[in-house]
């Protein structure tokens, strides 16, 4: 497990980081907080954003009538998706009160989807609520993550399926990646920790899950990272408010725009990893 160097970042901090880099992402990426997939290669952007979350439809059996919880939801691009291409009754969860408002404006129309501001850890939603469950890169922003995986236990029914999608470090990095890439990007990025494919299976065991899958998807998504790089250097550049606020030492979050080359960096030389983690819960608890 790779830790930053500092103190690890709490809900408080995540939120704000988020809060902080609002019109950051949204300028750079868009309303999807997350990886492109390209299934080909030649996809849009928009279209590679789209694709991920319709492979974790898939991996998650989402379908008419299923109760999902999105546990990270950004401003609800997903939540949308797996409401009207698929039926399913969504609850997005995110700490961020900044995406939280953006969530409810962009889909004030949706009336299957709800959005929580709120800790996913601390969620107050009852026992045995969702046929599925998905987390798209937020694991990695939670401190206790073997309390997260419960979390997820928790709130499935029995038989209900969980996606995890998770930045990772490589397995046994070595001292120089993990000093100058690894510790930095967790740091930056507010992470409390960054864990290897094999950390977090062995955390998924012990959470109970079963029919436990992995599936590496970085060589398909690690263009994310090359297309963000150019867009952070040229509309930096060209955006008037988004210059100010990078060029302003007094902005804490501004370090990111520097993470960003940093992480592509990363996927470069493979110090960093993105796999999609599936399974589901035990139809019955184990005597």
């Amino acid at each position: 497990m790779i830790f930053p160097q500092v103190t690890a970042a709490d809900v408080a901090a995540v939120a704000t980081h988020y809060d902080d880099l609002d019109l950051f992402y949204r300028t750079i990426w868009g309303t999807h907080v997350h990886h492109g997939y390209w299934r080909t290669g030649k996809e849009s952007t928009e279209e590679a954003v789209e694709n991920l979350t319709h492979l974790v439809a898939d991996r998650a059996g989402i379908k008419s009538g299923s109760c999902v919880c999105d546990v990270g939801c950004g401003y609800g691009g997903s939540a949308k998706i797996f409401a009207e291409h698929y039926g399913a009754r969504v609850i997005g969860i995110t700490v961020s009160k900044k995406q939280y408002d953006l969530a409810q404006l962009f889909h004030a129309g949706l009336a299957d989807v709800d959005f929580m501001n709120c800790d996913g850890l601390a969620n107050g939603l009852p026992d045995g609520s969702f046929d599925a469950v998905v987390s798209v890169e937020s694991s990695e922003h939670m401190q206790d993550k073997p309390a997260f995986f419960a979390e997820l236990s928790r709130l499935l029914r029995p038989g209900g399926r969980f996606v995890v999608l998770a930045w990772l470090a490589r397995e046994q990095p070595g001292a120089a990646e993990t000093k100058y890439l690894l510790e930095p990007i967790c740091a930056e990025g507010r992470l409390p920790s960054m864990a290897s494919a094999r950390e977090y299976e062995r955390m998924l065991v012990a959470a109970g899950f079963q029919d436990l899958g992995f599936e590496d998807l970085t060589r398909k998504v690690k263009k994310t990272w090359r297309i963000c790089a150019l867009r952070c250097l040229t509309r930096i550049t060209s955006h008037q408010i988004l210059r100010q606020r990078f060029f302003d030492s007094t902005f804490p979050n501004r370090v990111f725009a520097k993470t960003v080359l940093r992480i592509w960096l990363a996927y470069t030389v493979g110090s960093m990893r993105y796999g999609l983690f599936s399974g589901r819960k035990p139809w019955v608890d184990k005597l």
